[in-house]
């Protein structure tokens, strides 16, 4: 009987020598030879529930895979590398992947790392992660080949699952922390304990994390810097602020749109678009489809009709962002298609359908009221949560704006249903199995858990057609399906999907080697250094 590592199609078998070679390319693109120590402070702005993102994602997918780490990482143009898996091989039938796992690994309490973390990973990831349900939804086993070997078993193909394996999507845990515990109550989900380059020291809630290098990290050498320092500066203003006099180093696309060109045109400073191929991040409005004035698809539509997308484009982005046509961000080019129904901006024609569905305004001119939600309370969001606002109360909606910290809203949205209209941002990741199934599948309404099906959506025919092309292996097949789902959920408008953002970081030019992979800023650090001032 052949090794699980004879199999041939589609295997990312890397060789020694092919190894060596990929760890050797980073220093290649290096402009100096790499400097050891110092400090940085990167500002992520909201400010997450927890630093891992295993249970829940967020600004966490910034700060959890320096800490913990995945089975890969991947280049630039979605190369895979090595990070806890040195080998890996998937079957002719796209059923059994094979993974060979670095020896000599330790956890950060000094406890060894082997298969059994693994396998535990995989199968928890699969009840508690936002997206586990359905990423993982074909996995029927995970075990243990051996103590560095893990073997895991579908019941159909995952056409997309070898590029879900980066740590900020699929996070490999300590078993001995977290088996037999309520892993979204444990308390390791705040204090991680990795086999990451950086070592979780410190969290000051509403300040900052601090994490310190790991003096015994696999990758000798590495990391460069000895401290990261991770800020929660979510006001456009103070982020800017704090960029310019050095108090942070870093800004994940957190700036005024207004302050934009200056950076751009400050010597000091580098503006990165790169490394935003695994997020392509939307933001979008998300019904409450318990509420019962929102369960008239008449009443979604006429809130649809007064939003005018390409006016947040244009005055909240001020350019630095594309009017959405559904639910994939256009740079998802390969599934993204723009033949969808769609809600020209017709203030008539929303009143008409608020008649049809029997809410008449009153002697106030009011036909009833709701609650919009922006996740973050300064910025964008609060603007286009404005706007909206300002729309509905054209149309006899009384709209009453309520902001929080982003505790507070993930609790009121997914946990207590407490809300009528939420915008929020979302993140499409790199195949909409991956990124999308979770907020439309039925099976995936579940109560506490942040960033799911949120709605509470249900439709027999949107379920049949992301099942269907989660197992098809088919290119060609799987984007007709996808353009079908597109079509299916702009049509039921359990969701308005309002824009793509830019994505973009701003940081001190001294800052080497920040971006080298396709997750960017979620990237473990372990290559960045700080060349001379």
């Amino acid at each position: 009987m052949s090794s699980p590592f004879s199999l041939r199609r589609r295997t990312l078998l890397l060789s020694t020598a092919a190894l060596a070679l990929a760890s050797a390319l980073p220093s290649l693109a290096w402009a100096q030879e790499p400097v050891q120590g110092g400090s940085i402070s990167i500002n992520v702005g909201s400010e997450p529930t927890a630093l891992l993102s295993a249970t829940n994602t967020g600004s966490a997918i910034s700060i959890g895979p320096k800490i913990v780490e995945g089975l890969l990482s991947y280049d630039l143009d979605f190369t895979p590398r090595p990070q806890l898996a040195t080998e890996w091989a998937v079957s002719e039938d796209g059923l059994t992947y094979t993974f060979k796992l670095r020896e000599g690994v330790k956890w950060h309490d000094g406890e060894d790392f082997d298969a059994d973390d693994v396998v535990f990973s995989i199968l928890a990831l699969k009840e508690v992660h936002p997206r586990g349900r359905g990423t993982l939804a074909n996995v029927t086993e995970v075990k243990a080949l051996g103590s560095h070997e893990v073997q895991v078993t579908l019941s159909d193909p995952a056409p997309y699952l070898l590029k879900a394996l980066a740590a900020l999507e699929s996070p490999i845990l300590p078993k001995h922390i977290f088996e037999g515990t309520d892993i979204p109550a444990n308390p390791a989900l705040n204090a991680p304990i990795g086999t990451g380059p950086f070592i979780f020291k410190e969290w000051v809630r509403g300040s900052h994390v601090l994490l310190e290098r790991n003096p015994n990290y696999w990758d000798q050498g590495k990391p460069h810097l000895d401290q990261i320092v991770i800020r929660f500066i979510s006001d456009p203003a103070a982020a800017v602020a704090a960029l310019e006099s050095g108090e942070v180093q870093v800004s994940i696309g957190v700036v005024p749109l207004t302050d934009l060109e200056r950076l751009k045109a400050d010597s000091r400073f580098v503006f990165e678009t790169r490394g935003n191929g695994y997020i392509n991040g939307i933001l979008r409005g998300l019904f409450n489809l318990d509420r019962k004035e929102l369960q008239d698809i008449r009443v979604r539509q006429a809130i649809a009709h007064v939003i005018d997308k390409q006016f947040i484009v244009d005055t909240v982005f001020l350019g630095n962002a594309k009017a959405l046509t559904g639910p994939v961000n256009p740079a998802v080019a390969e599934f993204y298609t723009p033949d969808v129904e769609t809600y020209p901006l017709d203030i008539a024609k929303a009143e008409a359908l608020l008649d049809e569905a029997g809410y008449k305004r009153g002697a106030d001119g009011s036909r009833f009221a709701l609650f919009v939600d922006p996740m973050i309370a300064v910025g964008p969001q609060r603007q286009i949560a404005e706007y909206v606002a300002q729309q509905l109360d054209k149309i006899g909606i009384k709209p009453t704006i309520r902001t929080g910290d982003f505790g507070s809203f993930v609790k009121r949205v997914y946990t207590d249903r407490d809300f009528d209209l939420a915008i929020e941002p979302m993140s499409n990741l790199f195949d909409p199995t991956v990124g999308i199934q979770r907020l439309y599948w039925s099976k995936n309404i579940k109560v506490g858990v942040p960033f799911s099906n949120g709605a509470n959506y249900i439709s027999a025919e949107t379920d049949r057609l992301l099942e269907t092309a989660a197992q098809e292996n088919d290119p060609a097949v799987r984007v007709k399906l996808f353009g079908d789902f597109q079509r299916e959920v702009v049509k039921d408008l359990p969701v308005i999907d309002l824009v793509a953002p830019d994505s973009f970081t701003v940081y001190d030019k001294r800052i080497q080697n920040l971006v080298t992979t396709i997750d960017g800023n979620s990237a473990n650090g372990a290559d960045v250094f700080l060349s001379p001032a």
